[in-house]
């Protein structure tokens, strides 16, 4: 179940990542980075790394996207440069997206390597973690990775398109 779970956010997280470098509005750029941000703390929370996904809610959803909304709404709404639904960047957006997609099959797709063989190590400490983290979750930390540069590209993008 936490597989599926890890899927669906993490495709709902690349998905209102797309949704951020398109749209031309910011208010809905800014709410598609609100959910971004929320599908990336439920990848955590997935993972089991709570603290981290709470942080993510209170710190950068809470706080941080609540300024950006404020700045949003006392910008000019009625500047032209909104009257197109979609921005400039769509294809380019969609070609990095399918060789993405692209990348991630042939990794998926590739004989995974057999694991190293399992050392007795003791249940808490720095050996322990690091050994389950290298053998078990380095690619779903990988993933959130690229979803948070995804997340950092489409917000420059949102603020070169205001320029």
């Amino acid at each position: 179940m936490t597989d599926l779970l890890i899927g669906v956010f993490g495709v709902a997280a690349f998905v209102f990542a797309l949704l951020i470098v398109v749209l031309r509005q910011p208010m809905r750029a800014a709410l598609a980075l609100i959910a971004h941000m929320v599908c990336l703390a439920a990848l955590f929370a997935c993972l089991g790394v709570d603290v981290v996904a709470l942080f993510q809610v209170l710190i950068y959803v809470g706080a941080v996207m609540l300024s950006m909304v404020y700045t949003i709404m006392l910008l000019d709404d009625q500047d032209v440069s909104y009257v197109h639904r979609f921005s400039r960047w769509t294809i380019p957006a969609i070609a990095v997206i399918a060789a993405t997609v692209g990348a991630l099959a042939l990794l998926l797709g590739a004989p995974a390597a057999q694991p190293p063989a399992v050392v007795a190590t003791p249940l808490f400490g720095f050996s322990a973690f690091s050994l389950a983290f290298m053998t078990h979750y380095w690619v779903h930390f990988e993933l959130a990775t690229v979803l948070l540069v995804i997340a950092i590209v489409a917000a420059w993008t949102v603020i070169a398109e205001r320029r």
